[in-house]
């Protein structure tokens, strides 16, 4: 057998260069998720559209610590969540209530401005917002609220 020290040392490169793209991969897309908070979310065991809400924030780098419960309305009430701005789940996010089909984007800005607020909300389950694609969709808005329950437009879709 005839060694080919061209062809070998052409493989090895090619190796390495492999090796070094998937370790820089991995390296951005591990310092991608790791820049972005747990989100812990609330809902129904059987909500479908709150699962395709969760899949929204896994595609945009977020980690998410599900808490399936029957007991939402309980649940909302006890975290300040104020009635007129329910929807089917409710999650927090460095302190943060985020209530119903709030789009990822506007999740980063909330986290990236800081405001002083208890949260955002989407009301309802309108059509086009993350989670409630299909259909006809709607204009929403994405609602900043304090804890007395005061609300301002935050973002319009």
């Amino acid at each position: 057998m005839k060694k080919h020290p061209v062809r070998i040392m052409a493989l090895a490169v090619s190796f390495i260069a492999l090796a070094l793209t998937t370790a820089a991969v991995r390296t951005s897309r591990s310092d991608t998720a790791a820049k972005k908070p747990i989100i812990t979310v609330y809902k129904d065991p059987s909500c479908g559209c709150c699962k395709s809400w969760i899949e929204h924030l896994i595609k945009h780098g977020y980690r998410v610590d599900v808490k399936d419960t029957p007991e939402m309305t309980e649940i909302k009430h006890t975290l300040g969540v104020p009635s007129g701005l329910t929807a089917c789940h409710t999650g927090i996010v460095n302190g943060y209530l985020i209530e119903g089909h709030v789009p990822a984007a506007d999740i980063d800005r909330l986290l990236a401005q800081k405001p002083k607020i208890a949260g955002l909300a989407v009301p309802g389950m309108p059509m086009g917002s993350p989670g409630m694609e299909g259909g006809t969709p709607q204009h929403y808005q994405v609602l900043t609220f304090d804890k007395s329950g005061k609300t301002t437009v935050f973002a319009s879709h």
